[in-house]
């Protein structure tokens, strides 16, 4: 994928703390005892947060090619679209089933 646009960036830490918060929350939903930003010291989140450049594009235009394992042989192809039907997503097993025929 490959994302067109005006970059700015934006030298605010609440901001970037607002950001990476929402993130951490996002891939820590799956863990027993998700871990959140504000459970670290303060004075090491703010030292986190001085080492990071927050970004924001506006987009103008996404390009994106298909990877859908059309390089791999049949029978690998066939134990992914077997373990994306039984993971429950139907969805990209269809998806790669059609673009190999």
């Amino acid at each position: 994928m490959h994302a067109y646009g005006e970059l700015t960036v934006i030298d605010d830490p609440a901001w970037v703390l607002k950001q990476v918060s929402a993130l951490t929350a996002v891939h820590e939903t799956d863990f027993p005892q998700p871990w959140a930003v504000s459970d670290a010291p303060v004075d090491y989140i703010e030292k986190m947060l001085g080492a990071i450049v927050g970004i924001e594009i506006t987009l103008t235009r996404l390009l994106g090619k298909w990877k859908v394992s059309q390089n791999q042989p049949a029978e690998n192809r066939a134990s992914l679209i077997a373990a994306l039907e039984k993971a429950g997503n139907p969805a990209m097993a269809g998806l790669i089933r059609a673009r190999q025929q």
